[in-house]
């Protein structure tokens, strides 16, 4: 299956109000620090390609770029890393604190898209912590996904850590089964991660699937 290009993808999460975390896709360094002293530092570089999954195995992603020489001297490594990838250029991000987690869609073949919801990162991957639920989903359903993994208690406020914006989350899952019911042509969707704080939840790295 083909992704889509970061425009789409870009244009199909604004269209469901899903909200991508500061970003643009340069061409030149000096575009991408124009664009980090905008919206403010520390700034995060990756590769876009439609072709690398996992850009962070590679090298592709630097986080943590705290000015503008650092920012172009990891610019300057990023590309002599992508020779031999056909990439769209270089995503230039504000750099998000908070929780990371995960929404996703599958289609399946008898029930159709089936929404996920878990923690985010490396985490969803090794210790499966995730809820499922058929679309369509109202805002309950969302909500008791959210509860029932064994993270919530991140979500929800631990020790220092203060809540984050649950409703946000909530208002992002529901727009995914939305958009899943309404765009046939998807066939899977992976928002890995979806960072929260107490201000609201943004997508860092959206990847949308075409049915081949």
């Amino acid at each position: 299956m083909e992704s889509l290009g970061f425009e789409e993808t870009r244009d199909l999460l604004e269209r469901y109000k899903i909200p991508l975390c500061p970003t643009k896709l340069a061409a030149y360094k000096n575009e991408a620090a124009a664009f980090a002293k905008s919206v403010g530092y520390p700034a995060v570089l990756k590769v876009f390609s439609r072709g690398v999954i996992h850009k962070t195995d590679l090298g592709l992603v630097k986080t943590d770029l705290k000015n503008e020489v650092d920012l172009k001297n990891t610019w300057d490594e990023i590309i002599k890393k992508t020779r031999g990838i056909k990439t769209e250029g270089i995503l230039v991000q504000k750099q998000i604190s908070g929780v990371e987690t995960v929404i996703g869609m599958k289609r399946d073949a008898q029930f159709g898209p089936v929404i996920m919801f878990g923690l985010g990162g490396i985490l969803v991957e090794i210790i499966k912590d995730v809820s499922f639920r058929i679309a369509p989903l109202e805002r309950a359903d969302a909500m008791t996904m959210m509860q029932e993994v064994r993270g919530y208690k991140l979500l929800k406020g631990f020790r220092s850590t203060k809540p984050v914006d649950i409703k946000k989350l909530a208002s992002m899952i529901i727009a995914l089964s939305r958009l899943s019911l309404e765009n046939n042509e998807i066939a899977e969707i992976d928002l890995n991660p979806v960072i929260a704080n107490e201000k609201g939840a943004w997508v860092v790295d959206p990847r949308f699937l075409k049915s081949p």
